[in-house]
């Protein structure tokens, strides 16, 4: 006797994290890539070390996506690095979003963590 199980789970992705409207201090086109976030910003919206995270530019419509690296905790760095560095300049606003990936039921009751910094990036 074979026994069927059939898995009506749908998953989507949803918006997880979201730094809205951060200015960047910094573009190290140097570096070998990513964007340094200021630590305590990454904990306020549960962004970890090395996640993706797609970054929208206000002031000139770029988007790029790249992975999240720590930066000294309440310095309001956040620091463009390697190619995207030629995306965004030092004083451009930018939008930080990452998403997960959740069962439906889920995402629907899901609250996504955002934080509104200041213009010296302080939350």
């Amino acid at each position: 006797m074979f026994v069927t199980v059939k898995l009506n789970k749908m998953y989507i992705e949803v918006l997880k994290s979201k730094i809205h409207r951060a200015t960047v201090t910094e573009a190290n086109l140097n570096y070998v890539g990513s964007i340094t976030i200021d630590e305590a910003i990454m904990e306020a919206v549960d962004i970890i070390e090395n996640e993706k995270v797609q970054v929208l530019n206000v002031n000139n419509g770029e988007r790029f996506e790249t992975y999240a690296i720590k930066g000294k905790r309440n310095s309001g760095v956040i620091c463009i690095n390697g190619a995207a560095a030629r995306k965004a300049c030092p004083g451009d606003v930018v939008i930080i979003i990452s998403y997960a990936l959740m069962d439906f039921d889920e995402a629907k009751v899901f609250t996504p963590k955002v934080v509104f910094p200041d213009k010296d990036n302080k939350i």
